[in-house]
């Protein structure tokens, strides 16, 4: 089984949809997915009902989720962790314990090769078209990490 973390700041906008989207996409008895955030901030809170209407608007439920921390034991419970934007980034960076848990580290833009971005905007303060915006391009990402995690079975 492959273990997949999505990683943002608060673990209620975009690290849940990008959980929920993955999950749809794969076999949950191959591809196991979770979320977190790099801060403790909503600890135990659904995600942003934004976030949770936008997902229902393409059909998928994220209100079994709950946000969580990233913690250092993330490092060794999952072979991915794909995180929204450099800020982010760097900060699961600074809490690896080798070069083992570094490479596990990457942007989930840097997988659409034509990306003029490699960061998803965090939608928090921004409208309804924000967090649009944000599905869309998680769907992409995990299209095709749904597709790579296919061709390497």
């Amino acid at each position: 089984m492959i273990k997949i973390l999505m990683v943002c700041l608060g673990n209620i906008c975009r690290s849940p949809l990008a959980e929920g989207i993955l999950k749809s996409k794969v076999n949950s008895l191959e591809v196991l997915v979770d979320s977190a955030g790099t801060s403790d901030f909503h600890q135990g809170d659904l995600p942003d009902s934004r976030s949770i209407q936008i997902a229902k608007k393409y059909g998928i439920d994220i209100t079994d989720q709950r946000s969580r921390p990233f913690k250092i034991s993330d490092f060794d419970a999952f072979d991915i962790i794909y995180v929204m934007d450099k800020s982010n980034y760097q900060n699961i960076l600074n809490l690896a314990k080798n070069e083992s848990d570094k490479q596990k580290v990457k942007l989930i833009l840097s997988e659409i090769n034509w990306s003029k971005s490699t960061e998803v905007p965090d939608p928090y303060n921004s409208g309804e078209k924000g967090f649009d915006q944000v599905f869309k391009m998680l769907d992409e990402a995990c299209a095709i990490i749904s597709s790579k995690l296919n061709d390497a079975k």
